[in-house]
């Protein structure tokens, strides 16, 4: 579930954060074509567009950090509740790496 959201969110604020990239972009790259006051606007508005392209990064920073710690304490819980379980599947994943790595010598 956390999974699903994480992408969800991820594909979102990186499609927002490409758009706004692209028309800052766009908007310095016209900025130098112009002089006077209709410079100083589309440089004004370019960097009000990036500073809400920081803004969404800094959401999608913290949307990543929540769903590790959701993951983190799901994790701890399935442990606390199913410690054999979990060892079984820790040596489990260590003869299969182990194996792994045997064949690639």
């Amino acid at each position: 579930m956390a999974k699903n959201k994480f992408n969800s969110s991820y594909q979102a604020v990186t499609q927002d954060f490409n758009e706004l990239v692209k028309d800052a972009q766009m908007l310095f790259e016209e900025a130098t074509t112009l002089t006077g006051e209709k410079a100083n606007e589309a440089i004004k508005r370019g960097m009000e567009l990036l500073e809400v392209a920081s803004k969404k990064l800094y959401e999608a920073q913290n949307s990543v950090i929540n769903s590790a710690k959701e993951a983190s304490d799901c994790t701890e819980v399935y442990v606390k509740e199913n410690p054999w379980r979990a060892i079984g599947t820790a040596v489990g994943v260590g003869l299969v790496i182990g194996v792994i790595i045997g064949r690639r010598r």
